[in-house]
């Protein structure tokens, strides 16, 4: 689902966000250019752009309402407050280990809205290495018992690519 530089959000983020606290702190993770970012700062978000790409988080530079956050979450420590955020907005990303990091990233009722590629997905090509996929059912598994599940998807999409995807929207309570 690769998105050239625009305001463009995921139709996933775009149908869950409204569920944040209005004007709440979000943190947008492996935000690259900034997509959701931006979208999100538009809406009266106070965002927090997090990525290990200092160019790319450059671009946001003079974005209102968004603070750059350049760090290598795979490679260094957790970078972000606990919580303290009225979202987390994860989108074609995935790195296991940082989902601990992620929920207690949330606020008390904070809202996390996630999609990323699901197995199945090498059929279309990138990415096709397993340690990118969601396994069927693995974004239920991974948040059954920290957050409620407001809504979960596992399926194809055609647009803007074909592509299989998992996407769910789950709250801290």
């Amino acid at each position: 689902m690769p998105h050239s530089y625009t305001d463009t959000a995921s139709p996933w983020v775009e149908r869950w966000a409204p569920l944040m606290a209005p004007g709440g702190r979000v943190l947008d993770v492996a935000s690259g250019a900034g997509r959701h970012a931006r979208w999100l700062a538009a809406r009266g978000y106070r965002v927090d752009a997090l990525d290990r790409d200092a160019e790319a988080l450059a671009t946001l530079s003079d974005v209102p309402g968004v603070t750059l956050r350049c760090a290598d979450i795979e490679g260094g420590p957790w970078p972000c407050e606990r919580g303290v955020y009225a979202g987390v907005v994860v989108t074609n990303y995935l790195h296991r280990p940082l989902f601990a990091e992620l929920f207690a990233a949330l606020a008390p009722a904070g809202i996390l809205i996630y999609e990323t590629f699901a197995a199945g997905n090498e059929r279309y090509g990138r990415p096709s290495n397993p340690d990118y996929l969601l396994q069927a059912g693995e974004l239920l598994d991974v948040v059954r018992g920290r957050l409620r599940v407001l809504a979960f998807e596992d399926l194809e999409i055609q647009h803007p690519r074909p592509a299989m995807v998992q996407r769910i929207c789950a709250r801290l309570e």
